[in-house]
C-alpha cells in the first residue's frame, strides 16, 4: 500500500512540475499575456490568443471575451458558456499560458500593440481580427480571406461609432474603383472598433 501512495504522490509531482508558475499558482490573467485556447469538438478554433489592452480577448463564435483579473479555470468556465450556444452539446474547452506579457512578469516582453477591427457579411472569414495599428482598409480585406462570389463590392462599409458625438459614421467603399486606381474619399487607416460590412449583392447588380 505505501509503495501505491508512494507512487501516486510521485506522478502528482511530475504534473505539477510541468505546469507553469502561472497555472500552478492560480495566476490572475493580465493584458499582453498571450492564452492558448484548445476545443476538443472543432480543432479549427483552436489558437493562441493576446490579451488586449482593455483586457479582452477576441475569439471566433464569441467576439470579445473579458479576461483580464480572472483565473485561467474562470475564463474556462466563461468562455466553454460563450461557445455553448454553437454546439449541440457543451463544449470541451481547455485554456493554457501561452507566454507571460505582462510589464510585471520575469523576463517579459513588450507584446505588439494590436487594434480589434470586426468584419461581417460576405468576407470568407467574418469576424473579430486583431490587426496592427495604421492597417488600412485594403489590407485589412487581404487579410479576411478575400471576398465571396456575393459581395457588393461597390457598397462596402466602413461604420464607426464616434464615442464622443455617440453616433456611428458610415462610409461607402468601392472596392472595383480602388482596384482600377480610385480615391477612396473616406477614412482609409482603421481605428480601434471599426466594422467593416461586406453586403450581399443585389439581383444583375
Amino acid at each position: 500500500m505505501k509503495r501505491i501512495l508512494l507512487a501516486v504522490a510521485l506522478v502528482w509531482i511530475g504534473l505539477l512540475s510541468t505546469l507553469t508558475p502561472a497555472e500552478a499558482q492560480g495566476y490572475q490573467i493580465r493584458p499582453g499575456d498571450v492564452l492558448r485556447v484548445e476545443v476538443l469538438e472543432d480543432s479549427t478554433l483552436n489558437r493562441d490568443v493576446a490579451v488586449l489592452p482593455d483586457g479582452r480577448i477576441a475569439f471566433p463564435l464569441v467576439g470579445t471575451l473579458p479576461v483580464a483579473g480572472r483565473t485561467l479555470d474562470q475564463i474556462n468556465a466563461d468562455l466553454a458558456q460563450a461557445l455553448a450556444p454553437n454546439f449541440a452539446v457543451p463544449p470541451s474547452v481547455f485554456v493554457s499560458v501561452a507566454g507571460l506579457r505582462g510589464a510585471d512578469a520575469p523576463g517579459a516582453v513588450a507584446a505588439e500593440p494590436t487594434i480589434t477591427v470586426y468584419v461581417m457579411g460576405e468576407v470568407n472569414n467574418i469576424g473579430p481580427r486583431e490587426v496592427a495599428p495604421g492597417t488600412n482598409i485594403l489590407q485589412f480585406l487581404s487579410q479576411t480571406g478575400g471576398l465571396t462570389r456575393f459581395a457588393a463590392t461597390k457598397r462596402i462599409q466602413l461604420r464607426r461609432f464616434d464615442p464622443h458625438g455617440g453616433q456611428e459614421r458610415v462610409y461607402t467603399i468601392n472596392y472595383r474603383a480602388l482596384e482600377r486606381g480610385g480615391i477612396f474619399r473616406g477614412p482609409v487607416i482603421l481605428r480601434e472598433g471599426d466594422v467593416i460590412l461586406v453586403p450581399e449583392r443585389r439581383l444583375f447588380e
